[in-house]
């Protein structure tokens, strides 16, 4: 049987998402009509609107929009209605999101408290299925010179080494450093070994004049500073 794509020029003039949008902007479409935009056509039958609220209900299933962003390519292939280039739209839209969301949170150039820092870099480990390590060194004027991820682990365990991180920082021409991971449980309280490793990196550094001016430890949409908590 032949499969009959339903687009979204298919529907009713007052129903299509591209003429709402364009006459009264993005803020009055429905998640599933913003997703219905996105994936252009239905399948079998449906109305891509119907296939996009499909799609969010599956979602709903694994933490609703923020499932959907988490879902691999395969995954989201695994979805009635979304074959690979859908898949791969889909995938292109969340990381734009992602980075455009990064990027306003650089407005400014200076990262002078531990907010700043964990809201500029929590999109992008908050995420994350295991634990990674970012190396911030910046400047004098708290402007990051550059960023390094310095290790990647296993869902609960990454391996971090004072050395690397100074010769890093000391190949960058750091003055201080910023430590960020996350912990994929979503739980960003700071476990025995991230303090022990801490206070090694703190004073490994105090013996070439580069200070560690935090680690941050970053959950599902919250964070723990060390240096808040009083650890260095």
């Amino acid at each position: 049987m032949k499969q009959v794509h339903i687009t979204v020029k298919n529907l009713p003039s007052s129903e299509r998402p591209y003429e709402k949008m364009e006459h009264y902007g993005a803020g009055v479409l429905s998640d599933a009509e913003l997703l219905a935009i996105i994936i252009r056509t239905g399948t079998n039958g449906e109305r891509s609107v119907d296939v996009a609220s499909r799609i969010l209900k599956t979602a709903n299933n694994v933490n609703g929009l923020l499932g959907l962003n988490q879902m691999s390519i395969r995954e989201l292939m695994t979805i009635n209605g979304i074959g690979r280039v859908k898949a791969i739209q889909l995938k292109a839209v969340f990381e734009l999101a992602r980075r455009i969301s990064k990027a306003t949170k650089n407005q400014t150039s200076c990262f002078t408290s531990p907010r700043q820092i964990a809201d500029y870099y929590m999109e992008d480990m908050r995420h994350l299925q295991h634990e990674e390590i970012l190396l911030i060194m910046m400047n004098s004027k708290s402007q990051i010179v550059k960023e390094e991820r310095i290790s990647v682990g296993t869902v609960n365990a990454s391996i971090l080494s004072p050395r690397e991180v100074y010769v890093c920082a000391l190949k960058n021409s750091a003055v201080h450093i910023v430590l960020i991971h996350n912990h994929p449980s979503g739980d960003p309280t700071p476990s025995k070994e991230d303090i022990q490793i801490t206070k090694k990196i703190k004073d490994a550094g105090k013996l070439i004049g580069i200070g560690l001016m935090d680690h941050i430890i970053i959950g599902d949409n919250k964070y723990v500073s060390l240096r808040e908590k009083g650890f260095l």
